[in-house]
């Protein structure tokens, strides 16, 4: 072979070679990027190509897969009573992705999770088209629908957990959206995910867990929590040294009451007609690290609290100032906390003092329905202790007996309760957020903790904005869920 075709033969079999080392790149060091990558078609296609698995509550399905017409899609997914259980399901849409459940459980609900290969490989032997695997929730239909129903057309969240176990029990936000009018790709579902992306309602934000708000009142039970855990106060029906007017410390601002007969009132009978002075008083004894400290313990700054949905961070200002803690002692401030928090908040008090880790998915399931996976409850912290907790009870039931919160009362139950109405805007000129947060106790322990917010409610005037008056009444029908459905 003379030397020109010798190079030429040399130049292409470097061509052969940086060809194939390229396609074994691609084929086994890249093939997992280029798999899971958004541009690649085969894979939506692949992962619409077969029905998905479902979301369960209690027996039955809130979720479906139906035929897609005109696309090489071929199933997309379907939703039943959407609206009412969007917060928990989020979506699954051909064209705009997935959030929540159907999101983090994709792997089992379109059957490709290594769990399910077996059922795969089976499959692939008789025949059998391939099936999603379930999601199992913890959610109760009863509370959930008498969560959604209470809030109507009020913009809005419940969160309810069973304090014994931190098995979530409902979870509504109004407004909400319906997951099957952008489950497909047509103009169709795209006018919809615009229409419902740019509303200014935000009904895609998920308020239980995703939206943060000033607590109002409803924080006083945590800073009676911390007043008693830290020794400031003993004996809740001993008066305190609250004067009035109460002055912000290191100010000359007084800190305004709504109610009468705060001055050294005592802590039972300030949380029962929630006076600010003596909240803000006890707030600054505890001091604000101590106050952080116990804040903390039930929840408040931690980042990583999933349900498996991941909850904003609820918020104790750490580095405020003197007066700031004060005022934060009372929900005010800076202070801010998810409906989720606040239930966890009632929760860890009616349960003597132990707080459950949340969560709302009970099992995996195969499509056979052999358990994958079984959640099994976890405690997360003790904000305090079990003596402290039940004077903390007791201070809750004398809010619903004889206080603010006795459109709560349910004949027959002991119910321990906290109204908020909490200030916000520029000059706190917009209306307030209407809070409650409860429990139900029965003598088998108390199987329902509850928080509602009512963000912007229809009520004439400020002054008929109140807890005890808009958000104690679902948290009531919530409750009142729960144990019947319980016998």
């Amino acid at each position: 072979m003379n030397k020109p075709l010798r190079r030429i033969a040399i130049f292409c079999g470097l061509l052969v070679l940086a060809l194939l080392l390229r396609a074994n790149w691609l084929q086994y060091v890249k093939a997992e990027e280029l798999a899971t990558r958004k541009e690649n078609r085969r894979v939506q296609i692949a992962q619409y190509a077969s029905e998905r698995g479902n979301i369960i509550v209690g027996d039955k399905a809130i979720t479906g897969s139906a035929v897609t017409d005109g696309s090489d899609y071929k199933y997309k997914r379907t939703y039943i009573d959407g609206p009412m259980w969007a917060p928990v399901t989020g979506f699954a849409s051909q064209a705009f992705g997935s959030t929540q459940l159907e999101a983090l459980e994709d792997g089992i609900l379109t059957g490709n999770d290594d769990r399910l290969f077996f059922d795969r490989t089976i499959g692939m032997f008789t025949g059998e088209k391939k099936q999603g695997g379930n999601v199992v929730t913890t959610l109760n239909r009863a509370a959930q629908v008498a969560a959604y129903k209470g809030l109507g057309d009020n913009k809005g969240a419940v969160a309810a957990i069973d304090p014994r176990t931190g098995a979530i029990l409902a979870l509504v936000s109004t407004p909400s959206y319906d997951p099957s009018s952008f489950a497909g790709n047509s103009k169709k579902d795209e006018k919809a995910w615009v229409a419902l992306k740019d509303s200014p309602d935000k009904a895609l934000v998920n308020r239980a867990l995703r939206e943060t708000y000033p607590p109002g009142s409803t924080f006083k039970v945590v800073t009676a929590a911390a007043a008693l855990e830290h020794g400031v106060v003993s004996d809740i029906n001993a008066p305190t040294d609250t004067p009035e007017p109460y002055i912000l410390p290191g100010t000359r601002t007084p800190m305004v009451n709504h109610a009468s007969g705060c001055e050294k009132a005592s802590l039972n009978d300030a949380l029962k007609v929630s006076c600010n002075s003596v909240f803000a008083n006890m707030g600054d004894k505890v001091t604000r690290d101590k106050m952080v400290e116990t804040a903390e313990k039930f929840g408040f700054n931690n980042g990583k609290i999933d349900t498996p949905v991941r909850a904003y961070a609820s918020v104790y200002d750490k580095t405020m100032s003197r007066d700031g803690n004060a005022q934060s002692s009372i929900g005010q401030f800076n202070t801010a906390a998810t409906p989720l928090q606040m239930a966890m908040v009632a929760a860890a008090v009616a349960n003597d003092g132990k707080l459950m880790k949340p969560y709302m998915v009970d099992q995996l399931t195969a499509p056979g329905l052999d358990v994958l996976e079984q959640t099994e409850p976890e405690e997360m912290s003790r904000p305090l202790s079990a003596e402290n907790a039940q004077k903390v009870q007791e201070m809750m039931v004398n809010v619903v007996e004889n206080g603010t919160g006795r459109n709560a009362a349910i004949d027959g139950v002991t119910v321990g309760g906290k109204t908020g109405t909490a200030q916000h805007g520029e000059k706190n000129k917009k209306r307030p957020y209407a809070w409650f947060i409860s429990y139900a106790k029965t003598d088998k322990g108390s199987p329902v903790a509850v928080a509602v917010v009512v963000e912007d409610a229809g009520a004439v005037s400020r002054e008929d904005i109140s807890g005890g008056g808009l958000a104690a009444p679902i948290a009531k029908a919530v409750m009142q869920a729960v144990l019947k459905s319980q016998g």
